[in-house]
This record gives C-alpha cells, sequence and structure tokens, in this order.
C-alpha cells in the first residue's frame, strides 16, 4: 500500500466529532446573514414607499412604473388613484400602486 491509502483510510475510519452542532450554526449563520444584508433592507424599502404614496400631495413631480413622469394634480383620500399632469392640459389617471420615485427635491435640467 502506499502512503496515500494509508492516510484516507486513517480518516474514513477516525470519529468526525461536533458535526450536527456545527451544522446547525451554520445554518443559523446563513440565515442571519440573508436576514441582514436582504429581507430587512427590502422591508425598508417598501415601507419608504409606501410612506411616499400615503403623502401625495398636489404638485409633486413623480414617475410611474411605466416610466411616464408627471405632477401629481389631484389626490382623493379614499381612492386608489390620482391625477397627473404630464403636459400643458394633458391628464391622466394612474393607480398610486403605480409610482415609484418622487423628483420634487431633484434639480432638473
Amino acid at each position: 500500500m502506499n502512503y496515500l491509502t494509508i492516510v484516507l483510510q486513517a480518516q474514513a475510519a477516525a470519529p468526525q466529532s461536533g458535526g450536527a452542532a456545527s451544522m446547525w450554526i451554520m445554518l443559523l449563520l446563513i440565515f442571519g446573514v440573508m436576514y441582514f444584508f436582504m429581507i430587512r433592507p427590502q422591508r425598508k424599502q417598501q415601507k419608504e414607499l409606501e410612506n411616499f404614496r400615503k403623502e401625495l400631495k398636489k404638485g409633486d413631480k413623480v414617475v410611474t412604473a411605466g416610466g411616464i413622469y408627471g405632477v401629481v394634480d389631484e389626490v382623493k383620500e379614499n381612492t386608489p388613484t390620482v391625477m397627473l399632469k404630464i403636459s400643458g392640459d394633458v391628464k391622466i389617471k394612474v393607480d398610486k400602486n403605480s409610482l415609484v420615485r418622487d423628483f420634487s427635491d431633484t434639480v432638473q435640467q
């Protein structure tokens, strides 16, 4: 027999210690990393988007999910829609859930 065969047989015969405990620790670590780097930031972003949609007011410059830029012209409390003024006298009714960004504070050139 050569040396490599003897070493491999010795490792296979040696008992594995702490296998179950280390597996659970690794699973918990993986879940913790996923929570802090993926789930938590996504929840924070969803809350910010909900607050943005709740606090819409006339004159806010927004963009829809479809890429339409406009100014909020009318917001009614109990309806899921808003009126956007997109150009001159052109107004469209869009769902509040389709509004994704606010451009009121940014400088546009």
